[in-house]
């Protein structure tokens, strides 16, 4: 939708890249406010407080009259959807135990895999037919009627009574592995998320169209729900190391793809390949985050979901000047690159981690 969206705005790709961006960075600054809140209000009473006001900002983007209206929406849209996610990941810690934890956390991975394809591919639609303003609306009217309606009779779980928000940041700080995960998340954000977002403005760039272009993206959520399948399968077979070294090589595998060439082939394949990357890599990190401080969880957790889109926000405008300039080849050359000590870093430090927990 960049492409479609600076043409209507009579922007270049690289100012509309400023409203990914800023959504991105607000998303991930907002993870331990939120997350800090969640600890005080409840995990599902700011989840529906977040769908419900983000509906103001979100029709601002839907119908902003110039690039600094769609800017401001974009970014504080970010702002307030960023509590869904850590206020999820921390209802399944505390809900779910420990070694049924990660498939249900990869069940939560295809359940958002599902709707990052469908939105996709809608959005691309919508954009193709002029209607890119729709992509903004639909969303926040949905997100207001679940807040309102649906996840009123969702049970809160309970909470502990013990220490501020404070006394959690510092059992998380003085934890070296705690630290390590939201480094990993940070690059993980930028590598999977930032750069994913010009997948489809490379079709573009190519000559295709937005509603094509939105449809190979979207088989991105289709590959995560299929390769979640599979985490599910060998979760328990395989150490998590080897899991985030798999990931780790699909991401390598995908975005070379995308360098190879920028075409229906090269696009769907890395969409595809990224998608299992992320199954792998993602819900095996985000299993970590759970269990790496117990006692401050949902701490751990904001700051890991803050990492990752921070990181996503970094990559998304440090690659911009390559997108605008059309060196797509080179922006996923250097995506795979950055795949590689990250898949190796990872991995190692996981098999460390298990090894010390053993001991």
């Amino acid at each position: 939708m960049l492409v479609t969206i600076a043409a209507s705005l009579g922007a270049s790709l690289e100012e509309v890249a400023w409203a990914a961006s800023l959504y991105y960075l607000l998303y991930g600054a907002m993870q331990p406010v939120w997350g800090t809140l969640s600890d005080k209000l409840g995990r599902v009473r700011v989840i529906r407080l977040s769908l419900v006001a983000v509906l103001v900002p979100g029709l601002v983007s839907a119908f902003a009259p110039n690039l600094t209206a769609l800017v401001v929406g974009r970014a504080l849209s970010g702002g307030l959807f960023a509590a869904i996610i850590p206020a999820s990941l921390v209802y399944i810690g505390d809900t779910v135990p420990i070694n049924a934890r990660q498939r249900a956390l990869a069940d939560q991975l295809a359940t958002s895999a599902v709707a990052t394809a469908l939105a996709t591919a809608a959005a691309g639609l919508a954009a193709y037919l002029g209607y890119w303003r729709v992509a903004f609306a639909a969303p926040v009217l949905v997100s207001a009627a679940l807040g309102l309606f649906l996840l009123s009779r969702l049970p809160e779980p309970e909470r502990e009574v013990g220490a501020g928000p404070l006394a959690r940041l510092g059992l998380a700080v003085r934890k070296p592995w705690a630290g390590l995960v939201v480094g990993l998340a940070l690059v993980e954000g930028g590598v999977i998320l930032g750069f994913l977002t010009y997948l489809a403005p490379a079709l573009e760039y190519a000559g295709y169209s937005a509603a094509v272009s939105g449809l190979v993206v979207g088989l991105f959520g289709v590959a995560t729900l299929g390769w979640t399948r599979l985490v599910r399968g060998v979760s328990e077979r395989f150490g998590k190391h080897i899991l985030l070294l798999a990931g780790g090589g699909l991401l390598a595998l995908g975005y070379a793809a995308g360098a190879a060439g920028q075409n229906l082939v090269g696009i769907s394949l890395a969409a595809c390949l990224v998608g299992g990357g992320f199954a792998f890599m993602h819900s095996t990190l985000q299993t970590w985050a759970t269990e790496v401080v117990p006692e401050a969880r949902a701490t751990v957790i904001s700051f890991f979901a803050a990492a990752l889109f921070v990181g996503s926000a970094i990559a998304t405008f440090a690659a911009a000047p390559l997108a605008e300039a059309g060196s797509f080849g080179t922006l996923f050359a250097l995506a795979a690159l950055v795949a590689v000590p990250l898949t190796l870093s990872a991995g190692f430090a996981r098999l460390r981690y298990d090894a010390r927990e053993k001991s």
